[in-house]
């Protein structure tokens, strides 16, 4: 069987992560619209669903990228490797910003720390013989563990979990489904992982707390991180991470259910009668979300097994539907865009959310406060952005915008180069 290029899912992609980087860069975060940001708790908007998005399109491309199943070895060395240099990407992030060299401050830091993110970008993305990839994945795992557990003051609290974490654990997890395991076996096994996350959840006491609960920073996923991720969790939680232990069980199964419908792609029959499968089968997730939210709540800190299905539901209706417009109908007029972006997503993951952190750490003098400084990026958009919107949230929508509309142009020359970077 011969790969098969989805038009459709690259489209998904892109329109997935160009979202991403909307929501992750406004123009301030103080002047938001409510659509771009994470439910307090409870609930799901807009930008709930790109995380969970991404998992699935993952889950759907596994089968799609190995048509042959066949597994060895080699085999299993290439998706654990991939699974480790994903890992890594996604905690360099966090590691970025906390780089300290010999005493340097200000602009020498920084050129140091760009210095080392070009670096570790090229041992992660770069194309060396496995034996190599091993090594310099494992290498720098390693590097990382001993430096937040080490003792060092800039590392005691640098954050271990992460969304291209959580990716690469469910990518290995998902792969090694898919090569080993039947279609039946892994629809047991999302059974089981849902039922399971949510008996787990509901039922078992909390240590220290009492009873089972479902709130912020007092339920089981939250006490679990407490004990096994202390001091390196996210800063806006402190006690918890929304990417924490048990919480990636449920996503796992985003990942099987977007593996399913990729191996139902695969199938020999009419493409408008699989369109019309993941149609129905895109409805049936999220009426099942919905009535299972009364009793388990949609939520993506949680990641309940709710949000599973209702956001599962969500991508596999809206993937049908690019499915049969650019797949089927063979209208791709307009998708171009979203096509560029979805090709080369491991370079925006990686880049753009280093160049904010970079923007943060040139400062100067306030034009218009001599006695203070201010920093690139809030510099870039208080002269550049804000003085032409009256309205905050509005222009801190144009920022982000502004910077969509950069990293475009950016890929759209590296889509005409044809540069695709891969882990």
């Amino acid at each position: 069987m011969t790969r098969e290029r989805l038009i459709s899912l690259d489209v998904f992609r892109g329109l997935t992560i160009l979202l991403m980087t909307i929501v992750n860069n406004p123009g301030d975060w103080g002047n938001v619209y409510p659509p771009l940001l994470h439910a307090e708790w409870h609930g799901c908007t807009p930008t709930d669903l790109v995380f969970p998005f991404f998992i699935f399109i993952m889950g759907v491309a596994v089968p799609l990228a190995m048509p042959d199943k066949f597994y060895d070895g080699t085999t299993f060395n290439k998706i654990l490797v991939r699974s480790l240099r994903m890992l890594c990407l996604g905690i360099f992030f966090n590691f970025f910003g906390k780089i300290q060299l010999f005493g340097l401050e200000g602009i020498p830091l920084l050129i140091g720390r760009l210095a080392i993110t070009i670096a570790v970008g090229y041992a992660l993305m770069g194309n060396f013989s496995s034996k190599i990839k091993n090594i310099l994945a494992f290498s720098i795992l390693i590097i990382y563990l001993f430096l937040a557990y080490s003792g060092i003051e800039a590392y005691n609290d640098v954050r271990l979990p992460g969304v291209l974490q959580r990716i690469a654990i469910v990518y290995f997890v998902v792969s090694l489904l898919y090569l080993k395991t039947s279609q039946k076996t892994q629809i047991i096994t999302g059974i089981v992982l849902l039922l399971g996350y949510w008996t787990i959840m509901s039922l078992i006491p909390v240590p220290g707390i009492g009873e089972a609960n479902l709130d912020k920073g007092t339920n089981l996923a939250s006490w679990l991180d407490s004990i096994l991720l202390k001091g390196h969790m996210y800063r806006g939680t402190v006690t918890w991470d929304p990417e924490g232990i048990l919480s990636t069980i449920p996503s796992i199964v985003n990942g099987i259910i977007g593996l399913l419908v990729g191996q139902l792609l695969q199938q020999n029959f009419p493409k408008t009668k699989k369109a019309q499968k993941m149609a129905i089968a895109g409805v049936a997730l999220i009426i099942g979300g919905l009535l299972w939210n009364i009793v388990f709540p949609i939520n993506k800190s949680l990641w309940t097994s709710s949000y599973v299905l209702y956001t599962t539901g969500l991508a596999t209706t809206f993937l049908a539907i690019l499915y049969y417009i650019i797949d089927i109908a063979d209208y791709k007029k307009g998708f171009k865009p979203f096509l560029i972006w979805g090709v080369n997503p491991i370079i925006v993951f990686f880049t753009s959310q280093i160049i904010p952190q970079a923007l943060v750490m040139i400062e100067f003098q306030n034009p218009h406060k001599t006695a203070e400084k201010i920093n690139l990026l809030n510099y870039l958009y208080s002269f550049w952005i804000a003085p032409f919107f009256s309205n905050p949230m509005t222009a801190s929508l144009a920022g982000a915008l502004i910077y969509v509309c950069i990293w475009t142009f950016i890929l759209w020359i590296f889509y005409r180069n044809k540069l695709i970077f891969k882990v």
